[in-house]
């Protein structure tokens, strides 16, 4: 070990947003769902400047329903991810290939946890 003595909460909330970006990366809606809490918020980055905000388990669903059906073929890949306590803030970069135009963007997501789900989920992105 490196000295540093990790914190088994910490590192649950990081495993726990992880596998969430992991359930996002294979499309699977409902597997992302079994991460989020009945009254789970979600804050998108489009239309800037503030985004749409989504309130509820239905509302966030709608979003990333619609959200996969329209963008059959994207990732997130993690840059960096830390926690302290139940926050989590991961740094992204979201590539895509819509038809054949290819493109990224960096951004940021951070999280709130309550009893081991996310709760909150903010994004913001670079541009």
């Amino acid at each position: 070990m490196d000295g540093y003595d990790s914190d088994p909460a910490v590192e649950e909330v990081l495993r726990i947003v992880t596998h969430f970006n992991d359930m996002l990366n294979a499309h699977s809606v409902d597997g992302m769902l079994r991460f989020l809490t009945e009254d789970c918020v979600f804050e998108n980055t489009y239309p800037a400047p503030d985004g749409t905000r989504y309130e509820g388990l239905a509302a966030v669903r709608g979003f990333w329903d619609d959200f996969f059906l329209v963008d059959q073929d994207q990732t997130i890949s993690i840059e960096e991810i830390f926690a302290l306590g139940n926050r989590c803030v991961m740094r992204w970069v979201y590539r895509w290939n819509d038809s054949g135009i290819v493109g990224h963007v960096r951004g940021v997501d951070i999280y709130s946890l309550r009893e081991d789900r996310i709760s909150e989920k903010l994004s913001y992105v670079k541009g």
